[in-house]
């Protein structure tokens, strides 16, 4: 799992980038995402991430997470973590 947080203080530039990382995780706050994706599919993404903010202003953070801590994640007025299901029945 990556946890994917940002700080964007421009509304276009926050708002474009949180539309884009939904296709990629579930947001779990207003500035974060938690995306079950590899290691490799994370690098990948910090690039694309990249075209969306400016440096000089914005800060976003990628923490990868190992799976034995999603099973440590303590939280207060929501589920824990859970990966999402392997598929979906429409």
């Amino acid at each position: 799992m990556v946890i994917v947080v940002y700080d964007i203080p421009d509304d276009k530039r926050r708002t474009k980038l949180s539309n884009f990382l939904e296709g990629y995780g579930r947001r779990v706050q207003f500035s974060v995402f938690e995306c079950f994706i590899s290691l490799e599919e994370m690098r990948q993404l910090h690039q694309k991430v990249k075209k969306f903010v400016l440096p000089t202003e914005d800060n976003v953070r990628f923490y990868w997470m190992f799976a034995e801590a999603m099973s440590m994640t303590l939280t207060i007025g929501s589920e824990k973590p859970a990966p999402p299901p392997n598929f979906y029945v429409i």
